[in-house]
């Protein structure tokens, strides 16, 4: 049976390096898919605009391992819930995710508003309606079919949904403990087994269904890659779960060859690697040079970044494109300056909502990011 030795209460190393690069990724995938200014540059560079077009998003299986990853050693470090009390985790998770959320939606919605006179692009929401507001504010915006005020959200309300499976079932294995014999580890066996099905059924079944998109069953699969990372690199004999891992992974994979699952796979065996490392107190010198520093800077950062990148890029997208719309170097440079701005207004609402609203946890890292 796979079950976790002790955590310790601690960071780890690299976590925060893999979501900085994810979170940067996911700004240049924005500035390729939405346009117009990387329209403009991809006469010029169209190699390297397509592949942020396509590829870029795959970043998101970064932050679905890593979220799966650090939920497990939040909620169930040996794979037993550490509370019984799951409305209250989900109503502490959808608190933690909104304060950030609402202020971004905020500033998204004015961001609208100012250029939508002037500014006739696809990336410019309509005025919302009351239901579209509401429907945001709940995280249930496409269950409900109703168009997206930015470009984040959806994966605020799966990384929410995927938050409030993990719980349930942890709860569901808390509660059977009373039917094993004191002191047995069944329970926590049968919280990672109830895991590792819904995981096989989200890679194998759910996550080939397109119209699933909407809800955390089609990505579950990524999520439980990083809770059974989690519990694999806490395991006494981690070669066998590797290898199991390994077989799941491949499976499924040629059952049907997903990129992104591919990427997941990967980021989950990393994982694996930076808590091996860690465990023995290697945590590597590497992660001491300038540039991996400033990827964990933005890495603590990520979630609030994620939120609010996409209006100040749509901003700087309609200033350009309204002063200089067919200008390389003007459009070359509104790129650079859009990213540029994202962060400095995600380290704006960081410091100013996010690190006030959450505290940090004792497990590896805090649960910040939609991750």
């Amino acid at each position: 049976m796979l079950v976790p030795v002790s955590v310790p209460g601690q960071r780890l190393p690299g976590v925060d390096v893999l979501k900085g690069l994810a979170c940067i990724l996911i700004i240049w995938h924005h500035l390729a898919f939405y346009g117009p200014m990387s329209d403009v540059v991809h006469s010029r560079f169209p190699a390297l605009t397509d592949w942020l077009y396509h590829y870029g998003r795959m970043a998101v299986q970064v932050f679905l391992v890593v979220g799966g990853f650090l939920a497990a050693g939040s909620l169930a470090p040996a794979g037993m819930a550490l509370s019984g009390q799951a409305g209250r985790l989900i109503w502490r998770r959808y608190r933690r995710l909104l304060m950030p959320y609402l202020v971004a939606l905020a500033v998204s919605m004015l961001v609208a508003a100012l250029v939508r006179p002037w500014f006739d692009h696809p990336s410019v929401s309509a005025a919302p309606s009351a239901l579209q507001t509401l429907s945001h504010i709940l995280l249930l915006q496409d269950v409900l079919g109703q168009e997206a005020l930015s470009a984040g959200v959806w994966y605020v309300a799966i990384d929410f949904q995927l938050f409030v499976m993990t719980v349930l079932i942890f709860s569901l294995a808390r509660r059977m403990q009373k039917h094993f014999p004191e002191g047995s580890r069944w329970p926590a066996g049968l919280g990672i087994a109830l895991v590792t099905v819904l995981a096989v059924l989200s890679l194998f079944v759910f996550n080939l269904e397109d119209e699933l998109d909407m809800t955390g069953l089609y990505f579950f699969g990524a999520y439980g890659l990083g809770l059974l990372a989690f519990w694999i690199s806490r395991a006494k004999r981690p070669g066998p779960w590797l290898l199991g891992l390994g077989v799941l992974g491949s499976l499924a994979l040629l059952f049907d060859f997903r990129e992104r699952l591919a990427v997941a796979l990967g980021v989950a065996f990393g994982l694996v690697w930076l808590a091996h490392r860690f465990t023995r107190n290697r945590p590597g010198r590497w992660l001491n040079y300038g540039w991996l520093l400033g990827l964990q800077a933005v890495g603590k950062m990520a979630y609030s970044i994620f939120l609010i990148h996409f209006p100040v890029c749509l901003l700087v997208n309609a200033l350009v494109s309204h002063f200089w719309p067919t200008q390389l170097l003007a459009n070359g440079l509104g790129l650079f300056a859009a990213f540029g701005l994202s962060l400095l207004a995600g380290r704006a609402l960081y410091l100013g909502v996010e690190s006030r609203r959450t505290g940090r946890s004792k497990v590896y890292t805090a649960s910040r990011a939609a991750s």
